[in-house]
C-alpha cells in the first residue's frame, strides 16, 4: 500500500520546550479527553521502569539464562541487549512525542503508515502486553511458591501455583479499579523498592558468603544445556533473558492521556526507565552470579527457581526467604504496572471499534475516570494464556515468547514508518535531532534480529514439551487480526482531526 501523509498534530505551544495544552492537543489528534489527567513525569516514568522490572524479569529467567550461555551470555548479553534497546526506545520515545495517545504503537503506525498498518500494530502490541501479564504475575506466583516452600515446606506444584497465580491476577485487577492515582503512586513506591531492593541484595550477597566466583568466571564461564553445539547460536537465544527483561516501556506512551505534559515526559519516561533499569538490571545480575556456591544444583532446586537456591545456598534459609520477599514485592508491583497499561491498550483499540464487543471494553467509570471493562478483559485473557501451565512445565517459556514476539515488533513498525516518511515526518517537542535517522535504522535492524531469533527453537531435540510456541503464537494472531479485519473493517478507524460532533459525542457516552 501506498504511504500516507503523516498526520502531526498543531503544537499549541510555539516553543516547544514549553508546556503545551495536552487536553487541547489529543483533540487535534482527534479524540475527546475522558480519563483523568493525574500523573506526573516521575509517575510516567516509574510506570515503565515498573514494567521492565529487573527483579521480574532478571530473576524469572536466570534459569534459562543459566542454560542458554551461563554467566558470560547473561552479563555481556545484558550489555548489548541494554544498548540497543536504548535505541529502539530513544527512537519509540521520539514517535511518542508526536502522538501521546492511550493507543501509542497502533495510532502512531496508522497515523504514518494508514489503517492496515495501525490495525496489525494494534494485535502484536495488545498479544505483547497480555503476554506480560501473565508472564510477570505467573512468575511472581513461581517465586511466591518457592518463599512459601522455604518458611513453611509448601509442595509448589502446577495446580497450587496457578491458585497463587489467579489471586495475584485477581488482586492486581482490583488495584487497578481505584484510578489513576492510586496506579501512579504504586509505580512511585516501586521505583524506590526496586533500586533499593537491587542494592540490598547486591549487597548482602557480596558480604555475607564466605566464597565467590572469581571475575574470570563471571564475565567468561560459558554453559551449554541446550542440546544445540553451536556457541553462537546458543548465546544468540540467550539473548531472551535481556530481551524479555527491557520490555513494556511502551506503558509510558499508553499512559500519556493521563500525563500532565504527556509530550514530553511521556517520551522521556521511556527513555530514563530504560537507561535506569540497565544499570540496576547489570549491577543485579553479576551480584548473583558472583554469589553463586553450587551451579547443577540451582538449577535443580526443589524450590523450583534457580535464583533462591542461590541464595539459600550463599545466606542459608532465613537470609534467602528476605531476599525473596523483596522480589516477590518488586514482582507484584511490576504486574500491577502491565495490567494498568494493558488496560489502556484495550480501551483504546476499543474506542476505535477493533476488537470484538468494543462497546463494552470502551466504557469508563464516572467515579474514577478508569476503564473498568477493559481492566476486566485484560487480566481475564492472561488467565486464560497461563492456563497450560497446569499441563507443561514448557507453557512459561512459551508465554515469555508471545510476550517478546507479540511487543518487540510493535515497538519498532511506528519507528519505521517514521523514517520512511522522510522530510515529510513532523517531530513533536521531544525530538533527537540530528541523531533521529542512524538511531532509527539501528533500532529497526535489531529488532529484526531479536524477532528472527526468538522465533528459533532454543532445544534440541525439538518435541512438544521443548518447542518455541512464539511462531506459532505470531501466526495465530496475525491469523485472528486478518480474519477479524474483514469483519470489523468498516467500523475500525483512528478519528481524524478534532473528530465529528457525532464521534464526540458517542465517546461521552461510554462514561457510565
Amino acid at each position: 500500500m501506498s504511504i500516507s501523509s503523516p498526520k502531526s498534530p498543531n503544537w499549541s505551544s510555539p516553543d516547544p520546550k514549553s508546556p503545551v495544552d495536552e487536553e487541547e492537543r489529543l483533540r487535534e489528534l482527534g479524540y475527546q479527553p475522558v480519563l483523568a489527567r493525574r500523573m506526573g513525569g516521575f509517575g510516567n516514568f516509574a510506570i515503565s521502569f515498573s514494567v521492565i522490572s529487573v527483579l521480574s524479569g532478571c530473576m524469572t529467567l536466570y534459569s534459562f539464562g543459566m542454560n542458554t550461555g551461563g554467566p558470560a551470555v547473561m552479563l555481556w548479553g545484558w550489555i548489548a541487549v541494554g544498548f540497543f534497546v536504548l535505541c529502539v526506545g530513544m527512537a519509540l520515545a521520539e514517535v511518542t512525542s508526536a502522538y501521546p495517545t492511550s493507543g501509542a504503537l497502533y495510532y502512531m503506525a496508522d497515523r504514518l503508515g494508514g489503517r492496515k498498518w495501525g490495525w496489525y500494530t494494534g494485535w502484536l502490541n495488545l498479544l505483547g502486553l497480555l503476554g506480560a501479564i501473565a508472564g510477570i504475575d505467573y512468575g511472581a506466583a513461581l517465586f511466591t511458591g518457592a518463599f512459601l516452600n522455604l518458611q513453611w515446606g509448601f509442595d509448589p506444584t502446577p495446580g497450587s501455583t496457578m491458585v497463587i497465580f489467579l489471586i495475584i491476577l485477581l488482586l492486581h485487577a482490583t488495584l487497578n479499579l481505584f484510578g489513576v492515582k492510586l496506579v501512579s503512586v504504586l509505580n512511585s513506591i516501586s521505583v524506590w523498592w526496586h533500586l533499593i531492593g537491587v542494592g540490598i541484595i547486591v549487597g548482602v550477597l557480596a558480604v555475607v558468603p564466605k566464597n565467590h566466583q572469581s571475575p574470570e568466571y563471571v564475565f567468561t564461564e560459558f554453559v551449554n544445556n541446550t542440546g544445540w553445539e553451536n556457541p553462537l547460536y546458543v548465546a544468540a537465544i540467550g539473548l531472551l533473558l535481556a530481551q524479555y527483561t527491557f520490555s513494556g516501556y511502551d506503558a509510558s506512551a499508553h499512559l500519556s492521556e493521563e500525563t500532565s505534559n504527556a509530550s514530553v515526559t511521556a517520551a522521556k519516561g521511556i527513555v530514563r526507565a530504560i537507561w535506569v533499569s540497565w544499570i540496576a538490571g547489570f549491577a543485579l545480575l553479576a551480584g548473583l552470579t558472583f554469589a553463586i556456591q553450587d551451579y547443577t544444583g540451582a538449577l535443580n532446586s526443589k524450590t523450583g527457581v534457580a535464583p533462591a537456591q542461590i541464595m539459600i545456598d550463599a545466606l542459608g534459609t532465613g537470609g534467602a526467604s528476605a531476599l525473596l520477599l523483596i522480589v516477590i514485592v518488586a514482582q507484584l508491583f511490576c504486574g500491577n504496572a502491565e495490567v494498568a497499561a494493558a488496560s489502556r491498550m484495550v480501551f483504546a483499540f476499543s474506542r476505535d471499534n477493533a476488537l470484538p464487543g468494543s462497546a463494552i471494553w470502551r466504557k469508563v467509570s464516572a467515579k474514577t475516570q478508569t476503564p473498568v471493562p477493559a481492566v476486566w478483559l485484560a487480566v481475564g485473557c492472561a488467565a486464560l494464556l497461563a492456563l497450560p501451565s497446569l499441563y507443561s512445565a514448557t507453557a512459561y517459556g512459551a508465554v515469555t515468547a508471545i510476550n517478546v514476539i507479540g511487543i518487540t515488533p510493535a515497538y519498532i513498525i511506528p519507528v519505521y514508518l517514521k523514517l520512511r516518511a522522510g522530510d515529510r515526518w513532523q517531530p513533536g517537542p521531544w525530538s533527537l535531532g540530528k541523531w533521529s535517522k542512524p538511531i532509527g535504522w539501528v533500532a529497526v535492524a535489531w529488532v529484526v534480529v531479536v524477532t528472527v531469533l526468538f522465533l528459533l527453537p532454543q532445544s534440541n531435540p525439538v518435541t512438544v514439551d521443548t518447542m518455541n510456541y512464539a511462531s506459532i503464537a505470531l501466526v495465530a494472531v496475525l491469523t485472528l487480526a486478518t480474519a477479524w479485519w474483514f469483519v470489523a473493517r468498516r467500523s475500525y478507524s483512528t478519528p481524524q482531526a478534532y473528530g465529528s460532533a457525532r464521534e464526540q459525542a458517542e465517546l461521552s457516552d461510554q462514561i457510565v
